[in-house]
């Protein structure tokens, strides 16, 4: 799949739900936008807001125009999922922004965000965009047990709070795909391969732990990765989302042991930074600033801990 393609999602029995690929951070397979085509269509995360556009052609070719689009649902408010809100917003006037209410402050005036993200990501902020204000009256707060209803479809709200306390997952029971945002990992389609994500500031691995085990219970056929794509796991969602908590468990132990030999968090950052072995499906760059903010992350998690 190629940056700016539009696929239908026919893992399962999934129906009218497409996704884009947004070329998120310059790279192919790695950030995905999901479109929900219905009688009130929704889309599924929003990108960086860098190349945005993409995602209203997207809409374009699956026949939903700008001022059609209802609901735009965004799983948590770090700017990979969220920086295209304001913007997309902006380009579509009858669509509300459903986002968990720790999240509304900030769409509103995102300038904390942004500092927050800059110290996150480092240079990776070269590929992003300032993202737009949002009106607070187009925002609508979602909590756990809430739903949105698109006409066939509904949005079942899901919190995860394990990557981040504003996260929430959407389960659609009719096509039986939960969009997972960050709680069930990063798939990396070409390898078959999942992969962790624990960036700061408010990764608990205890906490997306039990966010695992909430998905299993959810049971889903299809798990709809923002980073990247859908996944048909059928009667073995369990397995595919133990792995996960396993890799996450593995790589918080693996940065804990290194941590301890290298004694400088620095040295640590470049330890894992400059062993990534994802640079050719994301590129050397990404791979390695992803290794480093993840490592992060998980350091700010020990601290905290201990």
């Amino acid at each position: 799949m190629e940056i700016g393609d539009v696929r239908q999602v026919t893992a399962g029995d999934c129906s009218d739900l497409y996704y884009v690929d947004t070329g998120m951070y310059e790279t192919s397979g790695y950030g995905a936008v999901y479109v929900v085509d219905d009688e009130r269509p929704a889309i599924v995360d929003t990108g960086i807001g860098t190349n945005y556009e993409r995602i209203l052609e997207a809409l374009e070719e699956i026949g939903i125009a700008p001022e059609e689009l209802e609901v735009i649902a965004v799983t948590h408010i770090h700017l990979d999922h969220a920086g295209g809100a304001g913007y997309l917003a902006a380009a579509c006037p009858n669509a509300d922004v459903y986002v968990h209410p720790i999240g509304t402050s900030h769409l509103a005036d995102p300038s904390k965000l942004v500092a927050g993200t800059k110290a996150a990501v480092g240079d990776q902020w070269q590929y992003y965009v300032e993202p737009k204000p949002i009106p607070e009256d187009r925002i609508v707060e979602i909590e756990d047990g809430d739903a949105i209803d698109l006409g066939t479809h509904e949005l079942r709200v899901h919190e995860m709070p394990g990557h981040a306390p504003h996260q929430v997952v959407f389960e659609d029971p009719v096509n039986d795909a939960v969009f997972t945002a960050d709680a069930a990992g990063i798939w990396v389609p070409e390898r078959e391969e999942i992969r962790e994500t624990s960036p700061p500031s408010n990764f608990h691995l205890e906490r997306c732990l039990e966010d695992v085990e909430t998905l299993q219970e959810i049971d889903p056929d299809v798990l709809c990765y923002a980073h990247f794509g859908p996944r048909y796991v059928g009667d073995d969602a369990e397995r595919a989302l133990e792995e996960y908590a396993s890799v996450l468990e593995e790589w918080v132990q693996d940065v804990e042991e290194k941590r301890a030999e290298l004694e400088d968090d620095e040295a640590l950052v470049d330890h894992f930074a400059s062993r990534s072995d994802l640079g050719d499906a994301w590129g050397e760059h990404k791979a390695g600033a992803e290794a480093g903010m993840n490592v992060r992350g998980v350091v700010g998690y020990l601290d905290h801990r201990d």
